[in-house]
């Protein structure tokens, strides 16, 4: 009887222990919570806006969880490109996530290698950067969950923000629905700032992408084709301004 009570008594310890460190993951990521909510219900208004049903708006969330991809594959639908372009141009946008897990998994080194996997597909910007500050929890007894709560809490904010928003598009006034669009622009406006501050030469990228869209668009080329093609060059155009900086 004592050995099954102290058994019992063991198990409950691990239970316990492992819902604390998913709380703790859980409070860690309330930032990024409320900083995804009214993002998410943006998207989820341009989404409808652009032409998309809540269903499918939803399922982009749940399914592709990547904020600046979703504002532009949404934009992209708007302007009516095609599938492939969409794909192209988001994979592009996307590449970094490929350095982020790698990074990540790193960091990860002393948890179970069945965690990384999932714990990697729900990186953005925001977990990656917050999970980041505290590469402690990786050496301590259930880290994983720690880190679980970050991606979850983000997760779950981001995919009900943008259901939310889907249903407020059709509530909210067409004039009001309209006039945050400008929040596409500002969103990458803002992304794009603080790293001009750190090097002004990421600002010439950008221009160097924004007029190659121009002139792809002023040639004939299609909107979602011109995105694609401004991206991607405007991209390699980094590698030789970010290394003449260098020099």
């Amino acid at each position: 009887m004592g050995t099954e009570a102290g058994v019992k008594t063991a198990e409950e310890n691990r239970s316990l222990e492992k819902i604390h460190m998913f709380h703790k993951g859980l409070l860690t990521g309330v930032p990024i919570m409320l900083g995804y909510l009214p993002i998410a219900i943006t998207f989820g208004v341009l989404a409808r806006q652009a032409g998309m049903s809540l269903t499918e708006l939803t399922l982009m969330s749940l399914l592709v969880f990547a904020g600046a991809s979703q504002f532009m594959g949404a934009n992209m639908i708007a302007v009516g490109a095609g599938a492939v372009e969409i794909i192209i141009a988001t994979f592009v946008l996307n590449f970094r996530h490929f350095v982020m897990s790698l990074s990540f998994m790193n960091q990860l080194r002393g948890i179970a290698l069945k965690w990384n996997i999932p714990l990697t597909l729900g990186l953005t910007d925001e977990t990656f950067a917050v999970s980041a500050l505290h590469p402690d929890k990786a050496k301590e007894k259930h880290g994983a969950l720690y880190y679980a709560g970050i991606i979850i809490i983000a997760y779950l904010s981001w995919v009900l923000g943008s259901l939310l928003g889907g249903v407020l598009g059709d509530i909210i006034p067409e004039q009001l629905s309209q006039s945050m669009g400008i929040a596409l622009y500002a969103m990458f406006i803002g992304l794009l700032i603080p790293s001009v501050k750190k090097n002004l030469r990421v600002g010439l990228v950008a221009i160097v992408a924004m007029l190659i869209n121009a002139a792809c668009v002023g040639i004939g080329m299609s909107t979602g084709w011109a995105i694609v093609v401004g991206t991607v060059l405007g991209g390699f155009s980094g590698l030789y301004f970010l290394k003449e900086n260098k020099q």
